[in-house]
């Protein structure tokens, strides 16, 4: 098994920048391929970040990060720019992924070494180590490690994506609920049911 190091990325867009995405997607769409290509540089790693860290395998998130540029080139007159482009983008690698996850029906884990350390999940875990109050970091250690990734890996293909998209890649509720084509409550309750879920798998170490 690989190790489970999660990939982070947190960049986000400016309105500069919004305004030059979007004249890259007018360009794009007329034909201009180099205006694609401008896209999938900027946007790659972002979106590999997301896929690597819901599947916890290279090959795999290299092949879904293709196939999800390939199908949005093939899908681009599709996109009416009511959302903002990475939007679009990440609901159609996400789409790929999930289906991916659950034909081939993976278990795959993810670390918290990367995670935010200024709420949600990891703010909650912190009780974990009773030695440590000033980062979950030095409490993913050896077989609390392990446990945490045995926890995820127990959250369903949904949850566990939210948590990446929240956690890892710092979305918000309102992108994540665009992304995952659902309201900004359910992933607001999904967020919460994946936190009881993961005290509840970790009961022993919380006490």
């Amino acid at each position: 098994m690989e190790s489970s190091v999660a990939v982070r990325s947190r960049a986000e867009d400016t309105d500069s920048s919004v305004d030059d995405v979007l004249t890259l997607v007018k360009r794009a769409k007329s034909g201009d391929l180099s205006a694609f290509d401008s896209l999938i540089v900027r946007y790659r790693q972002r979106l590999y970040a997301v896929i690597y860290n819901m599947t916890m395998n290279a090959e795999d998130a290299a092949d879904l990060t293709q196939e999800s540029f390939v199908k949005a080139f093939r899908s681009l007159a599709k996109f009416k720019e009511k959302s903002s482009f990475y939007t679009w983008l990440y609901r159609i690698g996400v789409n790929l992924c999930l289906t991916h996850l659950k034909k081939r029906k993976i278990r795959q884990f993810f670390s918290f070494d990367n995670a935010s350390n200024d709420g949600g999940i990891a703010k909650d875990l912190d009780a974990i180590s009773s030695t440590s109050s000033t980062s979950i970091k030095k409490a993913l250690n050896n077989e609390l490690h392990e446990k945490l990734n045995e926890a995820l890996s127990k959250l369903s293909d949904k949850h566990r994506t939210i948590v990446v998209l929240f956690e890892i890649d710092g979305l918000g509720h309102k992108e994540i609920a665009k992304i995952m084509n659902c309201t900004e409550g359910t992933v607001r309750s999904r967020l919460f049911y994946a936190k009881q879920q993961l005290q509840s798998y970790l009961a022993e170490y919380l006490n």
